[in-house]
């Protein structure tokens, strides 16, 4: 279940540094951060699905070592992009 091209589109306007930044990490974990949300709405209704399982986990593990990278690199950017995502931080 790709995500949506209209989504991707949404994410990656709300996000981008610049007009033609679609690689940015806030764009990136904007991108996972609508495709952990897609997958777990189809998990609450497919409970038997393991492989669905195992790709949330892989994307979730993602998402969470460019929060480090951003974290790392950019703390304040980090801060406001965990504010507008409604992400926990630690």
């Amino acid at each position: 279940m790709p995500l949506a091209k209209e989504a991707k589109t949404k994410a990656i306007q709300d996000y981008h540094r610049h007009e033609n930044d679609t690689g940015s990490p806030e764009v990136q974990v904007a991108i996972l951060t609508s495709r952990i949300a897609q997958l777990t709405e189809h998990l609450q209704n497919n409970k038997q699905d393991q492989s669905c399982r195992r790709g949330l986990l892989k994307l979730v593990g993602q998402r969470r070592r460019l929060l480090t990278y951003l974290r790392r690199s950019n703390y304040q950017g980090y801060i406001n992009l965990t504010d507008r995502l409604q992400l926990r931080r630690k």
